[in-house]
């Protein structure tokens, strides 16, 4: 019995994946066009929404890691499908502001339980080669999902622009209900309390952090890099939407139809965009990694303001996807360029300190951008948030000039 139960944690980890990615897709594929039309949200809302979001996931990850780490990663996972159910039924039930606000951050908390306690949990019941095989197999089976998640979510979304919120929670509901009775824990073993993340530990690893960038130039230029990435991004993605249709009349079809085009396409673009980078770029190379981030960070300043100022619909088209295709180009090789600089002993904590910077860049720009939108037009608004990614075309230029990283424990290069 024990032998069946560890081996059904491989297929329940791809269903998990797939219903969870399916689900998203089919939210995501409305939610801003119901977050404008059918709640009727202004600019400076549709940014605070998001900011919202961003915060609660910043401030719960630890202490919902700690339940996973102390108590149970299954326990953690059923709870945070049904926080994320009951987040976009809430949202897909009430059309106003305040509870779409409660929404993000029930559904914010319920992804930080679940964040971590997965990937632990199929480590721990599988091991951890056949583990990473998994991760694999389940982002390709994610994408897949994906575009079933965006077809099913235009679908629904011509009947009532709620429906795909509303069944997206009560999928993930269903499925926490399911993993009640059916998800196997065999291998977890509380960690000791000396060992759990806490608060005090995750600022002492903070400050450990901070004196590696501090001793490291190039590796602060990059965070500072994060930092913009972060400012810029939350106002387009929370601003295009509105900016669409408020500036453009979409013929053929609604604009949900249009929509779901347009996040299918983006994200079939992408995937043919990370497997060229992935067959094409040195990321081994210093200032491989640097030239193409430097070109794709020129790209969608261009684009981005380019997006804000067109009013020719097939144009403004055609940027978003281009803007689209290069941020999903950009992040692994961001996520490599930070990994380039680090020594095996601190990097989890920088590349964690990484990914801490862009949320903060994300919650200080997404309401300075709201207020521009609020204040003056989201046309202003999306050509500000161009304007806060370009100091990174200044802060990448000196790393198209430095060395490559000498190799783990051979010491920084003097020039860097």
């Amino acid at each position: 019995m024990l032998l069946i139960k560890r081996t059904a944690a491989y297929p329940l980890f791809l269903i998990y994946s797939g219903l969870t990615a399916f689900g998203f897709s089919m939210a995501f594929t409305v939610a801003s066009l119901y977050e404008v039309t059918v709640a009727g949200l202004n600019p400076l809302q549709l940014v605070l929404v998001g900011t919202t979001l961003e915060a609660a996931v910043f401030l719960f990850e630890v202490p919902t890691g700690v339940v996973a780490d102390s108590f149970s990663r299954r326990l953690s996972i059923i709870i945070g499908l049904f926080l994320v159910g009951a987040g976009f039924i809430t949202e897909g039930l009430l059309p106003f502001f305040v509870p779409i606000l409660l929404a993000q951050v029930l559904w914010g908390v319920g992804y930080t339980f679940t964040s971590g306690a997965l990937q632990a949990w199929i480590s721990d019941e599988i091991g951890e080669e056949r583990a990473n095989q998994a991760f694999l197999r389940a982002r390709q089976l994610e994408m897949l999902t994906g575009l079933a998640g965006i077809a099913a979510g235009t679908l629904l979304g011509r009947v009532n622009l709620a429906f795909p919120l509303v069944a997206c929670g009560a999928l993930m509901a269903l499925l926490g209900l399911g993993l009640i009775f059916t998800m196997p824990e065999n291998g977890f073993k509380p960690t000791p309390s000396a060992e759990r993340t806490t608060w005090g530990n995750m600022f002492e690893t903070f400050r450990g952090g901070l004196r590696t960038v501090r001793q490291r130039p190039a590796l602060r230029a990059i965070l500072w890099i994060g930092l913009f990435y972060g400012l810029y991004s939350e106002g387009f993605d929370r601003l295009w939407v509105a900016h669409l249709l408020q500036n453009y009349s979409f013929p053929w079809a609604e604009p949900v139809v249009w929509m779901g085009l347009l996040r299918g396409t983006a994200m079939l673009l992408s995937v043919a965009a990370v497997e060229m980078v992935q067959r094409r770029v040195d990321v081994t190379r210093l200032r491989s990694l640097a030239g193409w981030i430097a070109a794709a960070s020129a790209g969608i300043v261009l684009s981005l303001a380019g997006f804000a100022v067109t009013r020719w619909l097939p144009a403004a088209l055609l940027l978003y996807l281009i803007i689209s295709v290069l941020r999903n180009w950009v992040e692994p090789l961001y996520t490599a360029w930070v990994n380039q600089r680090l020594d095996s002993q601190v990097r989890a904590t920088v590349l964690s300190m990484s990914s801490q910077v862009d949320a903060i860049g994300q919650i200080g720009g997404g309401p300075l951008v709201g207020l521009v939108a609020q204040q003056v037009s989201i046309t202003a608004a999306l050509l500000s948030s161009s304007a806060l990614l370009t100091p990174v075309l200044g802060l990448i230029r000196p790393q198209l000039r430095a060395p490559n990283p000498p190799a783990a424990g051979q010491g920084e290069d003097p020039r860097d």
